[in-house]
């Protein structure tokens, strides 16, 4: 039986851990070859957990050299790129407008949207180039999407992956390369590591994730299988699109209090 992504060659950046690893380990289930990149020496870890299949280097997602090299070692390990997901992020703490300095709202910039750009650039152009269309995803946040999400350097950030994924898919028009982004909520990942390691000390797990619909926080899992679908061909009508997966977290306004059949209040 054909798998989604049998014959297909995929990058990853932030595979070192969380939604990055999961995606790893998920596309190369369905028969891609994966090459992986993440600032932690982690990533090496994810690349033995897939064997031959996978590549790994350490790389830095928002310098232009890290992001040529990776897209490099694709085309020399498999001569092509059909899958790029450009998931690195930091969150860059939760300062205040006020609070916040120049110097780190640049650096989330930086990590978070130049190297988002950096991904389409160099890998969007490869596979632009080789006529056989495929798939960038750009991991943006339900942050991007609505306030109250993230801190102000992060949330502007991921608005703008939102609205470069847009912008992509228009100026990537008659090479079939489809350009999306990917708008988690609250996710279990190393960025997030610390909320859920103090809900878990504290025994408030049963709070975490509690203003969405579902009434819980995700799985790195259930984010790779978003992933998956728009890595595919399941997804080729798909295109400059942002796609939630956050529980329903931003289906609606900000309410203190919401019971089915009830008002309100």
């Amino acid at each position: 039986m054909q798998k989604l992504l049998d014959g297909k060659v995929a990058l990853i950046t932030g595979a070192g851990s969380g939604i990055g690893r999961a995606t790893a380990i998920r596309f190369a289930a369905e028969g891609a070859k994966v090459v992986l990149g993440d600032m932690s020496a982690s990533v090496f870890e994810t690349a033995a957990l897939l064997g031959p299949v996978a590549s790994a280097c350490q790389m830095d997602a928002g310098k232009e050299e890290d992001v040529a090299r990776l897209v490099e070692l694709a085309v020399s390990r498999h001569g092509q790129i059909d899958i790029a997901f450009a998931n690195a992020g930091i969150s860059g703490g939760m300062a205040g407008i006020f609070d916040n300095t120049v110097e780190n709202f640049t650096e989330v910039l930086r990590v978070n949207l130049i190297g988002p750009w950096l991904m389409v650039k160099h890998a969007g152009k490869v596979m632009a180039q080789a006529g056989r269309g495929g798939s960038i995803i750009l991991t943006a946040s339900v942050a991007g999407l609505r306030s109250g999400a993230g801190g102000p350097a992060y949330s502007a950030s991921k608005a703008g992956v939102i609205n470069l994924a847009m912008v992509a898919a228009q100026q990537l028009s008659d090479t079939n390369v489809r350009v999306n982004a990917l708008c988690p909520g609250l996710t279990e990942t190393g960025m997030t590591k610390p909320t859920f390691d103090y809900a878990k000390q504290k025994d408030v797990m049963h709070k975490v994730g509690r203003l969405n619909p579902l009434r819980r926080g995700a799985r790195a899992e259930e984010l790779a299988n978003v992933a998956v679908f728009l890595a595919s061909d399941l997804a080729s009508y798909v295109n400059g699109q942002a796609i939630a997966a956050d529980g329903g977290l931003s289906s609606s306004h900000p309410v203190t209090r919401q019971l089915t059949g009830q008002t309100a209040v």
